[in-house]
């Protein structure tokens, strides 16, 4: 079990999870292995098979705290949570800009494509001078189209549909290059291209989990500010799924989940042996891979970055939770517009 920045993740099968008094209490095998004060949790986040007892479940639903449950890839099964707070003239201004949303998914798509060339880039820096000729050519070619892309958004003359289309032509680029950036030598490592369901490569394993990590922390961002993380603007609605907070997540994959994929991968702290196929092709992270994964996580999300907009240092971890601030102040007319976040 570990608690990173007031959320617990839970990762080993068979762990049993009670209330005693205040505070939350882990055991494995009938042994207590960790107990933690309830006002200092925000969310409790298992994987696989744990076991939650009802009061727990109480506990948590009455401190607003929210259980959510994923099977041991990350995929999201179920969420607990209390009854729901909200603003509502927020989320009736949120309902609104929903039938108008362009100037909105116009940020959120300028936002992504900059990150995304900001990681090929920091790549051609680190490591041009070792690339084969033929890969820094396409890297180049890359950055260089998804320059173009960033400036045809820019203007204000694109429809919605347009601006959906430009943020999946920039995805295209982006992961067609992807393999390009990865450096282990272990060749079960290769990317062989984006597969999601199910993941059909450690590369996407482990990319499908970082997304499902960075969706969670957002659509509580979301619910923390009073927006709905069900109405969103540049993925369209769909009974079960948290559009919004898929928003929000857009502009932060490259450099939180992406990034991060590719340290862990570069600096071989994650190799083929940590993964397993199932029946079918699944591709899947063992229970060592997943702490792993959930340290570097923790790690990450300490480092402090200038906020371009607010001119302040933040921590990664609290990026959705400013952009999130962003967004709801924007639905308010506070903000002329909602300022994505750039990393430099």
């Amino acid at each position: 079990m570990k608690k990173l920045l007031n959320t617990v993740y839970v990762t080993s099968e068979g762990a049993a999870l009670r209330k005693d008094g205040e505070n939350l209490v882990a055991e494995v095998g009938g042994a207590e292995r960790s107990r933690v004060p309830l006002h200092m949790l925000s969310a409790v986040v298992v994987f696989g098979a744990i076991h939650v007892s009802p009061p727990l479940m109480v506990a948590l639903a009455g401190a607003g705290i929210t259980l959510t449950f994923l099977d041991r890839n990350g995929r999201f099964q179920a969420r607990l949570e209390g009854p729901v707070a909200g603003n509502i003239l927020l989320r009736r201004a949120q309902y609104r800009a929903c039938d108008r949303p362009e100037e909105i998914v116009r940020s959120i798509v300028i936002g992504k494509v900059a990150n995304q060339r900001a990681v090929l880039m920091r790549s051609l820096r680190d490591y041009g001078a070792e690339q084969a000729p033929e890969d820094r050519g396409a890297l180049d070619r890359v950055t260089d189209r998804l320059a173009h892309i960033l400036r045809r958004v820019e203007r204000a003359d694109e429809t919605l549909d347009q601006l959906r289309g430009s943020e999946g032509e920039a995805a295209q680029l982006y992961f067609s290059v992807f393999g390009q950036l990865i450096r282990a030598p272990d060749e079960a490592m290769r990317w062989t291209g984006r597969s999601r369901r199910p993941p059909l490569d450690p590369v996407n394993a482990l990319l499908s989990f970082l997304y499902t990590l960075l969706a969670h922390d957002c659509r509580s961002a979301l619910e923390g500010v009073g927006l709905d993380p069900a109405a969103g603007f540049l993925h369209r609605d769909r009974p079960g799924r948290p559009s919004l907070a898929l928003d929000l997540m857009e502009e932060l994959r490259p450099v939180l989940a992406d990034r991060l994929a590719l340290s862990l991968i570069n600096r071989r702290q994650l190799r083929a042996r940590d993964f397993e196929t199932r029946d079918g092709g699944a591709v899947m992270m063992g229970e060592e891979a997943r702490r792993t994964v959930l340290t570097a996580w923790q790690e990450r999300k300490r480092e402090e970055r200038l906020h371009p907009f607010l001119e302040e240092k933040v921590p990664f971890g609290l990026v959705p939770h400013v952009q999130a601030q962003m967004l709801a102040r924007h639905l308010r007319g506070d903000l002329d517009a909602y300022p994505p976040w750039f990393w430099k």
